[in-house]
């Protein structure tokens, strides 16, 4: 049995979790939820960078981070399931992934800065810095939009989750401002059996 420690709002713990559909490891998986702001979270202990997701496999070991443990499922489920074998495939899926990871990255530290600092400390300067970063890389997938499928590359899963917790801590998509996006996210709801039931929630 594989141990997931995440929790039900982590767009890259989901990833994986959607990544495991796809490898058939989803039937394998025990999910723990972690406090990454507990000191004496056993997460910790199994990833000294106190992050999640981390996978435990069956002879004890962790594998950190979400792109790591995706490439674990992929190769234990035999090569070529969410990182495809043709390298051009290859590339454009694993870029892909990166573009909604670094929006991700970015938008959870402007979600940081007002959750840590109180708010006459915000700074305007860096908070601009990462909104920047995350409306390049919105719009540049709102203008190629990747396509749904019932059984979606990395990069193709990695942009549906991004959008998903984007809508749920920012509600990105309710203003109409990337119609793409929103039929892209509304089409791998219905296309990919198990994707919805993993939406992110409080």
């Amino acid at each position: 049995m594989l141990t997931l420690r995440s929790s039900t709002t982590s767009p890259f713990g989901r990833k994986v979790k959607v990544a495991a559909l796809v490898t058939g490891h989803s039937d394998k998986f025990k999910i723990v939820t972690a406090d990454t702001m507990a000191a004496d979270d056993p997460l910790r202990r199994d990833n000294p960078l106190g992050k999640i997701p981390c996978l435990i496999l069956p002879d004890g070991s962790a594998l950190y981070d979400s792109r790591v443990i995706i490439e674990w499922l992929d190769h234990d489920a035999g090569g070529g399931k969410v990182i495809p074998a043709d390298w051009p495939k290859r590339v454009a899926a694993l870029k892909l992934q990166a573009l909604a990871d670094g929006i991700m990255d970015a938008a959870i530290l402007m979600l940081y800065e007002g959750r840590f600092r109180v708010a006459e400390k915000h700074e305007a300067r860096w908070i601009d810095h990462q909104r920047g970063k995350v409306e390049r890389g919105l719009a540049a997938l709102e203008a190629d939009p990747p396509v749904a499928s019932a059984m979606p590359d990395i990069g193709t899963i990695t942009v549906a989750c991004m959008l998903d917790w984007m809508d749920f801590r920012f509600s990105t998509l309710a203003g109409g401002q990337y119609p793409k996006l929103a039929a892209f996210l509304a089409a791998m709801n219905k296309t990919m059996p198990g994707f919805s039931k993993t939406k992110p929630h409080v």
